[in-house]
């Protein structure tokens, strides 16, 4: 088996990747698609998970998920940044802060590639029900394997963050380095790891719990929206039309 690349080319390599779907992505009618593929997602992710976000101790972690990993936001200050001191990371973050940077970069890059595919499909699309037009274009996209490998690596995200959250050294060693990551210009990223921290630290010994309901809900959707024959009506109900 070939060993895996340095955690710098891997970070690099991914956000090369999504930079490359950006740029595809620049004509109006492909950004727009895109920019309404992923507002449906985040809609379909807040009526999945609403029962966590409610919970004064998976909440935050839900919103993590959702805002920083499978939001309609901009990232590119933060992949910028990622991407620029990739290969510094060792020195500027904690050494176990760059297997999870190497999974939020993979995370990123095959999330970028299912989007930007899926939205090409929905663009193609003559008027219809988003519902029924998103399982349409899903469906025409294929790539249940990148479907479960996605998930996967969210999983793997969430126990890495769980391991971490464990060692107090590297919490405290993240408060410290606040005024240098931003003195440096890497406040971006210096709040997207502090976000993680926080979320999964409060969570404490629900966490296992908490991967368990994403692993288990997204593997129902995954499964549905490649088979399921009421897959429109469903979601229809979870975004609200």
């Amino acid at each position: 088996m070939k060993p895996a690349a340095p955690p710098a080319e891997q970070i690099r390599a991914h956000l090369a990747r999504v930079a490359h779907l950006r740029e595809q992505a620049r004509s109006g009618d492909a950004a727009q698609a895109v920019r309404e593929v992923k507002v449906l997602q985040a809609r379909r992710f807040e009526a999945t998970y609403a029962d966590l976000m409610c919970d004064p101790r998976c909440g935050p972690a839900t919103r993590f998920f959702l805002d920083e990993l499978y939001g309609d936001h901009d990232f590119r200050q933060r992949d910028a940044q990622f991407a620029r001191i990739a290969g510094a990371i060792e020195r500027l973050f904690p050494a176990p802060v760059a297997e999870l940077a190497v999974d939020m970069a993979e995370l990123h890059a095959l999330t970028e590639q299912l989007d930007a595919t899926l939205a090409a499909h929905w663009a193609r699309m003559a008027p219809r029900p988003a519902a029924e037009r998103y399982v349409l274009a899903w469906r025409q996209t294929g790539e249940r394997a990148l479907r479960e490998q996605q998930l996967q690596v969210v999983q793997h995200m969430g126990r890495e963050l769980q391991a971490l959250t464990r060692k107090a050294s590297l919490r405290l060693g993240l408060r410290m380095m606040r005024g240098a990551a931003q003195a440096a210009g890497l406040g971006a990223l210096q709040g997207f790891l502090e976000k993680g921290f926080d979320a999964f630290g409060q969570m404490g010994r629900h966490t296992e719990a908490f991967l368990g309901a994403i692993a288990e809900r997204e593997s129902a959707w995954i499964g549905d929206l490649f088979d399921a024959p009421d897959a429109t009506a469903r979601l229809a109900r979870q975004i609200g039309g």
